[in-house]
């Protein structure tokens, strides 16, 4: 049933999290930081390498979004963060000045990286760009985090492939829980306003999912982020996992699902109580002629797109949605314009906007049940 509530969380000076509505498990709220409000349920664009793709800064801000992501492992690489630091920051350095969280890199190095090595110290690796040789500790992921300055900061953790012999799922699960209690301890230093949050993992296995949030719990962070999903499981197994785990979780805490996902992956976990997303398909799929709009996907390749006058979206608050024809934006596809991507992109992003305060309005009306039915049901109108 709908409601608001009046729970207000403090968890650092200048960070808190209330929740504004309530519609089954799902939550309408708001995190406060000193650079800006992030309302939930959020999406974050992935800005990897100190930029979301084919996106200019304000194309991203003017679509919707209160917060993007930044990634530990590629700037840790290039230009670096203590280069970065010396420039005023990650904020000032790539000309978005509102709340940006910043992920530990565990995921990069386990998916990119060659010859790496895990022992109960640190993770070492080898660049993917170069072959030079790195270190990265929960203190260095920290320390890395707070020269970026994140103003919501990952702990470091092990997120294995998946499927995976559960007693080397639990394995990493434990080793992220010691890197965990030494993330807080190198975070006690970080500036005031400043986020750490803990990742759940796991894998699909209820009982180890349960035993890491409830340890995660008792040493007591911001928020907490559920890791190791989204990895090629089933949909139904990832919304069963995301179940159990929020048994253990805080409901006065943000709850962000990790590198998620699909629209209907999303809206599935809202109705569950998920809170933050991130993801990089709105930007990789805009740069491979894949648009995402109300009535479904759209692939902008296809030669039925050739002599079609219409936008993408008439009613879309986009231009690249609305102003465009698919016409046109099949032809710069086919020709390998590079204005094809970026109009993609800025049509992606600009819908998952739209999808997420749509969202939060069918949360504070109470009508979320009616909306995610009626949003599936259009998204099956568009053949691709």
């Amino acid at each position: 049933m709908a409601g608001t509530s009046p729970a207000m969380t403090k968890m650092a000076t200048g960070f808190s999290f209330k929740i504004l509505a309530q519609d089954g498990a799902a939550r309408r709220g708001e995190i406060e930081t000193p650079r800006g409000k992030i309302r939930t349920p959020a999406f974050m664009p992935v800005g990897t390498a100190a930029t979301v793709k084919a996106m200019f800064p304000d194309q991203v801000r003017q679509a919707g979004a209160d917060i993007i992501l930044g990634n530990t492992y590629h700037l840790m690489l290039r230009p670096g963060a203590e280069r970065i630091a010396a420039l005023g920051g990650l904020h000032k350095f790539m000309g978005w000045p509102y709340p940006i969280l910043t992920d530990s890199g565990g995921y990069q190095v386990m998916s990119l990286s060659s010859l790496r090595k895990i022992d109960e110290k640190s993770v070492t690796f080898r660049s993917h760009l170069d072959g030079a040789m790195f270190e990265l500790s929960p203190e260095r992921a920290i320390e890395i985090q707070n020269l970026l300055g994140a103003d919501i900061v990952m702990q470091l953790d092990e997120c294995i492939r998946l499927p995976a012999p559960e007693n080397e799922v639990e394995r990493a699960m434990r080793l992220s829980l010691r890197w965990a209690e030494r993330s807080k301890r190198a975070f006690e230093g970080a500036a005031p306003g400043r986020a750490l949050f803990g990742i759940v993992q796991g894998g699909t296995v209820p009982m180890l999912r349960n035993i890491s949030a409830r340890e995660l719990v008792q040493m007591g962070f911001s928020g907490y982020a559920i890791g190791g999903l989204a990895v090629g499981e089933p949909q139904e197994v990832m919304l069963a996992t995301i179940e159990e785990t929020m048994l253990e979780l805080p409901s006065d805490k943000p709850r962000y699902l990790m590198g998620v996902g699909e629209p209907d992956d999303i809206l599935a976990a809202v109705e569950r109580g998920i809170d933050m997303f991130d993801c990089v398909l709105p930007t990789r799929a805009g740069r491979h002629a894949l648009a995402y709009t109300r009535f479904g996907k759209v692939n902008l390749k296809n030669a039925r797109h050739a002599d079609n006058p219409k936008p993408l979206d008439e009613e879309s608050a986009c231009p690249a949605s609305r102003d465009y024809s698919r016409a046109y934006l099949h032809h710069l596809v086919k020709a390998n314009e590079i204005l094809g991507a970026m109009l993609l992109t800025w049509a992606n992003i600009a819908y998952y906007q739209e999808l997420m305060q749509d969202i939060r309005e069918a949360i504070a009306a109470g009508r979320l049940k009616d909306f995610a039915a009626e949003t599936r049901e259009n998204w099956n109108r568009e053949p691709r």
